[in-house]
C-alpha cells in the first residue's frame, strides 16, 4: 500500500513504525504537521491510499480525514483522551495502560477504534515506558490495523462509555499544579512518581536557591539522609541527592525556567551554587546491588562480565566517556572472564557525543574536540581486545557514534525492533569512532557509503539481513535477556574458544599492515576539525537547533519522499 505517515516528529516511534513498514514491503512517505497546508500538499503530491500518525500533537484538516482513512495511534487505554494520557496515567499509579488505534474525526481522540493492546505498567519515567511498552503496543495495534483494512468486511468499534470494558476518559492537559512536590509531606516513592509522570516533557517545576528549575531523572537513594527535606545533601556524576522526609533522591538532570534554557546534568547548572557540597563517590565499576544514582556498573555471570553504562539519553560526555574507558580496561584486564558484553543503557545503548554539555561549554570547540578524541579512546580499547571475546548487546536503540562504537565488538547482538541510526550527517558532520574502518568492515564500502548519506534509520531485522549485526533476540525484555546468556555462554565454552582468539588477532595484524588503524582516525578527525573550529559551520547550527528544540521548517527530503521531485 502507499502508506503516508503524518506526525509531530520522527521520533523513535516514528521510526519504527517507518521501519516496520518497510519490512512489510509497503510504499511510504513521511510529513510533519508542520501546518493544514503542508499536511494537505503531502497528500495532494503522494495520494496514500493510508494515513497513519504515529506521534501527532496537532489536529488532522478535516478535508483530508474526510476523504482519506486516517488512523491515530493513541498512547492509551480504550476511552482515554487528551493531550497527557502517559502522564496521568503515571500520576495516578494506574497498573494497566495501553495504545489505541482509532480513526481521526473532528473530535480529538473520540473516533472509531480499530485496534487496541494494553499492557502492565512499570515502575519507571514517562519517557522509558513510552519507547518501551507503548512502542511494542503500537507495533501490534499497527500490524492490526493493517489486516483490519484488507477485510471487507471489518467494522471498527464505535467509542461507546456506557460499555463496561471502556475505562479510559476525557483527561485535561496536566499543568504544573497538579505536578507539585510538597518536600515537608511528600515521600520519596511520591516524589519519584510524580517527576517520572513529567520525565521526559515537560519536566518537573520546583524551586532551588530561590529559582525555578524542571527536575528529571529520579532515582532512589538507599544511603545518604538528612533532617531537612528538600535540602541538598550530596552530588555525584553531575547529579544532586535531596533529602526527603523518609530518605533521599537523586536529580540527575535539570533546566532553568526560562525560553534560553536546555536540560543539562544538575551539578553543571548548579555549579556555583553547590560550594561545600562534597561529592559522593562509589567504585568506578559499581559490583554490589544499589538502590542509588549509578552510571556504570558490572555484574558476572558464568565467564561472563556485563558491562553496563546507563548515560541519560545515550549521550557521552568527556567524562563519562573517560570513565567508561577506565571501567572498560580495568574489567578487560583484570577479571577472570572469557567474554565481555557491553550493555549500554536502560533506555539507548548509546547516542555519541553529548551535545548539550557541549552547546553550554563557553569553548565547546575544544570541549566538542575532546569529547571526540574521549569517544575514539574507548572505541580503540575495544577493537585492541586481543584476549576475549567482545560482544555488544543492543538492547535499545543507537545513533551516530553509539551505533559506530557497538561495531568495535566482535559481535553484534540486538533485541527485536531496535532502531539503529549509523550516521553522522543530519548533523553536519563527517563522523568518527573509525567509523570508515569498522562500517565497511561489516557492511561493505557501497553499502557503508549509502548508510551515512541517505540517513535513514535501520530496525534489527534490516540490520541484521545487511551484516551490521549478528543476531536479532526476541523483544520481550525478559526472554532477550535469556537469550543474551545462552549466547555469551556458549561461546565463552565453545572448545575453539581460543582459536578464535587466534584468528582475531591475525585478522587485526593484516588490517593494521594494509592501513594502520590510527591513519583511519586521523583522517576522519581531518574532516571533523572544520565542524567544531569553525563558528558558522553546518554542525554549530544543527547542534544548535537539535539542543534548544527548534522546530523544523519543512519535512527532509530523505523521509518526504513525494517531495523529491
Amino acid at each position: 500500500m502507499r502508506i503516508l505517515l503524518i506526525c509531530s516528529a520522527y521520533n523513535g516511534l516514528t521510526q519504527r513504525v517507518h521501519d516496520e513498514l518497510l519490512l512489510l514491503n509497503h510504499n511510504v512517505s513521511i510529513e510533519f504537521a508542520l501546518s493544514n497546508n503542508h499536511m494537505k500538499e503531502a497528500v495532494e503530491l503522494f495520494h496514500p491510499e493510508l494515513i497513519i500518525c504515529p506521534f501527532l500533537k496537532e489536529k488532522i484538516p478535516n478535508q483530508i480525514w474526510q476523504n482519506y482513512k486516517c488512523i491515530i495511534i493513541h498512547p492509551g487505554i480504550i476511552g482515554d483522551r487528551g493531550p497527557s494520557s502517559l502522564d496521568w496515567a503515571i500520576h495516578e499509579n494506574q497498573q494497566e495502560w495501553g495504545v489505541t488505534a482509532l480513526e481521526a474525526v473532528e473530535e480529538m481522540d473520540a473516533g472509531d477504534i480499530w485496534a487496541n493492546f494494553n499492557f502492565p505498567m512499570r515502575d519507571t519515567f514517562k519517557a522509558s515506558i513510552y519507547r518501551k511498552e507503548i512502542t511494542k503496543a503500537a507495533i501490534k495495534s499497527l500490524k492490526k490495523v493493517l489486516d483490519n483494512v484488507q477485510k471487507s468486511d471489518f467494522k471498527p468499534q464505535k467509542l461507546d462509555y456506557e460499555k463496561e470494558d471502556v475505562k479510559g476518559e476525557l483527561k485535561p492537559l496536566m499543568q504544573q499544579q497538579h505536578r507539585t512536590i510538597n518536600w515537608q509531606k511528600d515521600l520519596t516513592k511520591t516524589i519519584i512518581q510524580k517527576i517520572n509522570a513529567a520525565d521526559s516533557f515537560p519536566g518537573l517545576l520546583d524551586s532551588m536557591f530561590d529559582e525555578e528549575f524542571y527536575l528529571y531523572g529520579a532515582h532512589k537513594e538507599d544511603q545518604l539522609r538528612d533532617e531537612t527535606p528538600g535540602k541538598i545533601i550530596a552530588r555525584r556524576h553531575g547529579a544532586i541527592c535531596r533529602a526527603t522526609i523518609d530518605g533521599a533522591v537523586w536529580i540527575s538532570h535539570l533546566k532553568a525556567k526560562n525560553k534560553n534554557s536546555f536540560k543539562l546534568p544538575s551539578a553543571t547548572l548548579l555549579k556555583d551554587k553547590l560550594k561545600g557540597i562534597l561529592e559522593n563517590r562509589i567504585p568506578l565499576v559499581l559490583e554490589e546491588n544499589r538502590e542509588t544514582f549509578k552510571e556504570i556498573y558490572y555484574k558476572e555471570k558464568d565467564e561472563v562480565g556485563y558491562l553496563h553504562f546507563n548515560f541519560h539519553n545515550g549521550a557521552m560526555s568527556i567524562e563519562q566517556c573517560v570513565r567508561l574507558k577506565y571501567a572498560y580496561e580495568m574489567i578487560r584486564d583484570s577479571k577472570d572472564i572469557q567474554v565481555l558484553v557491553l550493555m549500554g543503557g536502560d533506555d539507548f545503548f548509546s547516542n555519541g557525543i553529548h551535545l548539550n554539555i557541549m552547546e553550554d561549554s563557553k569553548k565547546s570547540d575544544e570541549d566538542g574536540w575532546s569529547n571526540i578524541h574521549a569517544m575514539n579512546d574507548i572505541v580503540r580499547e575495544i577493537i585492541h581486545t586481543p584476549d576475549l571475546i567482545t560482544v555488544a548487546s543492543l538492547s535499545a536503540n543507537a545513533g551516530a557514534g553509539g551505533a559506530i562504537m557497538a561495531l568495535a565488538c566482535d559481535y553484534v547482538v540486538a533485541r527485536h525492533g531496535v532502531i539503529l541510526n549509523p550516521h553522522y550527517k543530519t548533523l553536519g558532520l563527517h563522523g568518527s569512532e573509525y567509523w570508515t574502518y569498522l562500517l565497511p568492515k561489516r557492511v561493505g564500502k557501497e553499502k557503508a557509503y549509502e548508510l551515512t548519506e541517505t540517513c535513514l534509520p535501520i530496525g534489527a531485522i534490516r540490520a541484521q539481513e545487511m551484516g551490521l549485526i549478528d543476531i536479532v533476540f526476541n523483544e520481550e525484555d525478559h526472554i532477550y535477556q535469556e537469550e543474551l546468556e545462552n549466547f555469551c555462554h556458549y561461546h565463552a565454552n565453545k572448545d575453539d574458544y581460543y582459536d578464535f582468539l587466534d584468528k582475531k588477532q591475525e585478522q587485526r595484524q593484516k588490517d593494521e599492515n594494509i592501513k594502520p588503524l590510527e591513519s583511519y582516525r586521523n583522517e576522519e578527525l581531518e574532516h571533523m576539525y572544520k565542524s567544531f573550529y569553525e563558528k558558522d559551520s553546518l554542525f554549530n547550527k544543527l547542534r544548535c537547533e537539535f539542543v534548544y528544540k527548534i522546530k523544523a521548517k519543512e519535512t527532509p527530503k530523505r523521509l518526504a519522499i513525494h517531495r523529491k521531485k
